[in-house]
């Protein structure tokens, strides 16, 4: 007698069990073919982070250890249907915003913003590269100004993208926290201004909001870092969207990117560091 077989049961693609999903970031900003800063460290940050990483890309960047050789901007039209395409599948619980590129771009994402209302939004406002390229049109600041730092829930500048804005020349303590101020003025709900361009044994990374200005501190390291504003930026969007209150959401990004830091490699023949994410 032959032993009798359970019949097998078909089960349908996607009718299984499944494990809870991670909670969704969007990251709009530009493409770095060396893979070491914009979406490209975006996504691996997210990833890293815990959260499903989704992206609309901005401009395309020829990029790699040693410099930015060119930049190619995206059509407004495709910038807009990537948005769309995310926001029309994705539970979105954070966006994060990088290079922009233009004018054009700036008021686009904006328009988006406001129209799509995420839970939070950190604006990052890349003006230029590691390498000193421009990474922002300059006609771009005035768009920034008015229509997209109003929307940050978390601004997070470098020395010198918050002296651009604001015209101050962040020196002393004093200069960061009038620096600070005046970006808040401009309807941030809070500025995360970064210290990595300072002098000085320690990076002291400075975080103003209503509850007043927490320091973050960490040794300085000896690498020169190559996507750090990119990570931090987008690490802080993934604690946010993991429901991490913003003090800690900062505070847990900086940790992050510290480390990845410190055990960054360099893959090509350029002196910058790339995160180990």
């Amino acid at each position: 007698m032959k032993p009798q077989v359970e019949p097998r049961t078909r089960v349908k693609p996607g009718s299984g069990p499944r494990a809870p999903s991670p909670a969704v970031c969007l990251a709009i900003a530009g493409s770095d073919s060396g893979g070491g800063a914009g979406i490209q460290a975006d996504l691996k940050a997210m990833h890293a982070r815990g959260v499903h990483g989704t992206c609309a890309i901005t401009a395309i960047t020829s990029q790699n250890t040693r410099g930015v050789s060119a930049v190619h901007a995206v059509p407004l039209a495709h910038i807009a249907s990537q948005i769309e395409a995310v926001f029309a599948d994705f539970p979105v619980a954070a966006v994060k915003t990088g290079m922009l590129a233009s004018a054009a771009i700036v008021r686009l994402v904006a328009r988006e913003l406001r129209r799509r209302r995420p839970p939070w939004a950190v604006i990052d406002p890349v003006m230029l590269a590691t390498s000193g390229a421009r990474l922002l049109d300059p006609a771009a600041l005035d768009a920034l100004v008015g229509e997209l730092i109003p929307l940050a829930d978390v601004l997070t500048p470098n020395l010198p993208e918050a002296e651009a804005l604001t015209g101050i020349a962040v020196r002393t303590r004093g200069d960061a926290d009038a620096a600070a101020q005046a970006l808040l003025a401009m309807g941030a709900r809070s500025v995360l201004l970064k210290g990595g361009h300072a002098r000085g044994a320690t990076v002291i990374d400075r975080y103003y909001d209503a509850r007043g200005v927490l320091e973050i501190v960490h040794p300085r390291l000896k690498a020169e870092g190559h996507g750090t504003g990119c990570t931090l930026a987008s690490a802080i969007a993934a604690e946010l969207a993991k429901g991490t209150a913003p003090r800690n959401a900062v505070r847990r990004a900086a940790d992050y990117v510290h480390k990845a830091l410190a055990a960054g490699y360099r893959p090509g023949g350029g002196a910058v560091c790339v995160l180990r994410h």
